[in-house]
């Protein structure tokens, strides 16, 4: 396969979802990012990727997930797609562009980073991997109405609401193996470096007794921050 050759692969099938819906893979040779900042067209339709988002940036529309059928597979930024990792595939956010998606009917939530394009049907604005759709509900409903909220994107943080504090490293590797601990267990994380330190925190809380009784019930030893 040569080098600086952007691939454009034909719209496919999935049935990740209950309904029918359509995926594409627009993607480089792995290692080669900057075709994904590049306009594209699927099906005569073109698309702009933005160069940049800010924080708080915010969108609703329906959601997606996709999985077994597209596992393994290369994502737009050259990635393989794991689809028990927490990402999301949307048509024009910038790559790694991290986002809260919450589900509007049950209100749960789930925090992903973009590192894919599409989904590729009418009123559809971001399909989540398999772990993050079940997370909010979509393993069951298959689409949901959500609101996506961008919370970081090159280095810049958005945090709601309040947090459980459960690390603080003076190594960033340090911060982010425990963030991933957590990761595996289900939880929402972030890594924010306050005062020299690379704090570890669970988020998600809308309210400090939230963020308290699920301490409590989980046996977590940290302190509550936030709002």
């Amino acid at each position: 396969m040569k080098k600086n050759i952007l691939f454009l692969v034909a719209v496919v099938f999935f049935t990740g979802c209950a309904q029918k819906a359509y995926h594409t893979e627009v993607y480089n040779v792995p290692g080669i990012k900057e075709g994904t900042k590049k306009p594209y067209s699927v099906n005569g339709k073109m698309y702009y990727p933005m160069n940049k988002v800010p924080v708080g940036w915010t969108q609703t529309g329906i959601a997606s997930w996709y999985g077994p059928n597209f596992h393994g597979r290369y994502t737009s930024n050259g990635e393989v797609y794991n689809m028990y990792a927490y990402t999301a595939a949307h048509k024009t956010l910038p790559m790694n562009t991290i986002v809260k998606v919450t589900n509007l009917r049950n209100n749960k939530s789930v925090i992903v980073r973009i590192n894919d394009r599409g989904p590729f049907v009418k009123g559809r604005i971001i399909d989540l991997s398999y772990a993050a759709g079940k997370k909010i509900g979509l393993d069951v409903t298959g689409t949901a109405p959500v609101k996506i909220t961008v919370i970081k994107f090159k280095g810049k943080n958005y945090v709601s609401g309040y947090m459980l504090q459960v690390g603080a490293f003076m190594n960033k590797n340090g911060a982010w193996k425990v963030a991933k601990k957590y990761q595996k267990l289900g939880y929402n994380t972030a890594v924010i470096k306050r005062n020299m330190l690379y704090k570890v925190y669970i988020t998600g809380f809308k309210t400090y007794q939230e963020a308290k009784k699920f301490k409590l019930s989980h046996g977590i030893n940290g302190f509550i921050v936030g709002e």
